[in-house]
């Protein structure tokens, strides 16, 4: 499902509503089988549910479209991916996977904290101050990916003050991204009924995610990306997955798009797993 919301974007003049548009038309230059993993996801027969009609809304006004197809593409499906738009996305999606925010568990990977203030409205750098704000508790997030010169000192005093886990770039490479993502996921499955993932592409290191404004040298690699977008799909409590961030426009050779798109069919390998882990209906 797409959520192609543009406005509310801090750095102007960006086409983040272009966004699920190519990532789709970037998914027929790839195959469906998994190498790696040795997975065929011809299995898996996905429902395409369009764009909701939310491109030209700001983040207040988009909220409650957003929140609305989310809940209803849930109650039909185990899983949903939500092609963005910008970042302000995931907070209505955050609304619209956990019935109850008490009850909830996000997981980003962003080299953003994106806790700006919310006194100048909604908008790309603030949906985890939103959320928390909202009542989602700080404890039951997890924020992985964040790296020097993306941040200033009083957003990480924000984030760490709410209680939020904070697992940065460094970490990641030191541990593993696949130890990282599996003990994030493992823990926020102790604390929430449903977990919400959000990946800005602009984790990514620069050179790999150029049509991505925020995106800045030394962030994660595709290989790290393509890890946790499937262990991600491979947890049971993970119900949506957004993409966000990518302004085709700005796009090199379709590297970001390209991307995108491959953290999508990542996603989907580990769903696959996971149907046919627990016996359930491949859909």
């Amino acid at each position: 499902m797409g959520a192609p919301v543009t406005i509310g974007s801090i750095t102007p003049g960006l086409h983040y509503h272009l966004g699920p548009k190519s990532i789709r038309e970037s998914l027929a230059g790839f195959s469906t089988y998994d190498l790696d993993n040795g997975v065929d996801l011809l299995a898996i027969r996905p429902e395409d549910l369009g764009d909701l009609p939310v491109a030209a809304l700001d983040p207040s006004d988009a909220f409650c479209p957003i929140v609305e197809g989310v809940r209803s593409a849930l109650s039909r499906q185990p899983a949903l991916i939500v092609l963005g738009g910008n970042n302000s996305i995931t907070r209505a999606g955050c609304h619209g996977t956990c019935k109850s925010l008490s009850n909830g568990g996000l997981l980003t990977l962003d080299a953003h904290l994106d806790v700006r203030d919310l006194q100048h409205g909604l908008n790309n750098g603030n949906p985890i101050r939103a959320l928390l704000k909202d009542g989602l508790p700080g404890s039951h997030i997890v924020q992985i990916g964040a790296h020097s010169f993306c941040n200033s000192k009083s957003y990480l005093e924000v984030a760490e003050s709410a209680g939020i886990t904070l697992v940065p770039a460094q970490e990641v490479r030191a541990r593993g991204v696949d130890t990282v993502v599996s003990q994030a996921l493992e823990y926020l499955s102790t604390v929430a009924e449903a977990i919400y993932v959000d990946v800005d592409l602009d984790v990514l290191d620069r050179t790999l995610a150029p049509a991505c404004p925020g995106s800045r040298p030394g962030g994660l690699t595709l290989w790290d990306l393509r890890v946790a977008a499937r262990l991600c799909g491979l947890h049971p409590k993970v119900r949506t997955l957004d993409i966000v961030e990518l302004d085709p426009t700005r796009d090199l050779a379709s590297a970001t798009t390209m991307a995108a798109a491959t953290c999508l069919l990542s996603f989907c390998v580990g769903y696959l797993e996971r149907s046919r882990a627990s016996k359930l209906p491949i859909v």
